[in-house]
């Protein structure tokens, strides 16, 4: 245990003089007139008395206590490792292909937003990718940006040089984005139909390896009937994570689940904090003015 205010403590002087005192006084000696009178000289009453006498000074100092704000250390609850997560949607052409009711980029956007709202606490970017990159959401804990991204992120409404799959590109630039988050665990959703002629040539298995060096975990979803391109195996493996295949709406539902269970929130124990600890100090002080109203009532020394 621990005071807020230490200092405050010194005033507990006080009260312990004021003890000895009441303690070692006389008080107000009274002669009566016994004739041929033997009377005990109440040794044992003297003491009862006076140290009920005492509640005086103790409630002064359980009073000094209480003002010095005592504290003490309570385990705090485990906080949650943030978790970066950045979405590498692809919005080449034929993202617009049928998917269940609606495209393949309807799709995979609204799985983004619903994968979101389940890892609360967690911060969030959203990257689309053809062949170029549009670094769209930056990384954050605002879940409303992701939300409000949606109407506008269809490859109908993107300019024509994101017509192409470049995979490796935009894992590289989304890479960089990572990276530069000072804190907290690192994850790309990579969400794409084709097949990418990036990744070829070993740059699957440099990549992998790059991200894995940056603790970089990544999670690759085929939107399309079909295996994935075998690369892609390869460059999410090395990472950590691992590439799935999702032909329909629902298979992309439990794609995004599986992920969550693969990537679970972290906890980390949190340092005791100080908390206020007044209800003994409290519960002793009102117990001792009960006290000390019972001895003003009837156990005290005559006033004369």
């Amino acid at each position: 245990m621990s005071f807020a205010h230490p200092l405050l403590l010194l005033l507990l002087a006080v009260p312990v003089v004021l003890a000895g005192w009441e303690w070692r006084r006389r008080g107000h000696a009274l002669v009566l007139p016994f004739d041929h009178g033997d009377l005990p000289a109440g040794r044992k009453l003297e003491r009862l008395v006076k140290g009920l006498q005492l509640t005086g000074p103790v409630l002064l100092a359980l009073a000094i206590l209480l003002l010095a704000g005592p504290l003490r250390l309570r385990p705090a609850d485990d906080s949650r490792v943030l978790t970066n997560a950045v979405f590498c949607l692809d919005l080449s052409g034929s993202m617009m292909s049928r998917f269940g009711s609606g495209s393949r980029s309807d799709a995979a956007m609204q799985s983004i937003v619903d994968f979101t709202k389940r890892r609360k606490g967690d911060a969030f970017g959203l990257t689309a990718f053809g062949t170029e990159v549009l670094h769209w959401v930056p990384v954050t804990k605002d879940l409303a940006a992701i939300v409000a991204a949606a109407p506008f992120l269809r490859p109908d409404r993107m300019p024509s040089y994101m017509g192409g799959t470049r995979i490796a590109h935009a894992v590289s630039e989304v890479e960089k984005t990572l990276t530069a988050q000072p804190e907290g665990d690192r994850m790309i959703i990579l969400i794409s139909d084709g097949e990418s002629y990036d990744l070829g040539g070993g740059e699957a298995q440099r990549l992998g390896q790059e991200l894995a060096a940056n603790r970089i975990t990544l999670f690759y979803i085929h939107v399309a009937e079909g295996a994935p391109q075998a690369e892609t195996f390869t460059l999410a493996s090395l990472s950590g994570g691992a590439a799935f295949a999702a032909g329909d709406p629902r298979a992309l539902e439990e794609v995004f689940q599986r992920i969550d269970e693969m990537k679970p929130a972290r906890l980390k124990p949190a340092a005791p904090v100080p908390v206020d600890f007044f209800w003994p100090f409290t519960a002793a002080a009102l117990g001792c003015l009960v006290l000390q109203m019972g001895v003003i009532l009837g156990v005290r020394f005559n006033p004369w």
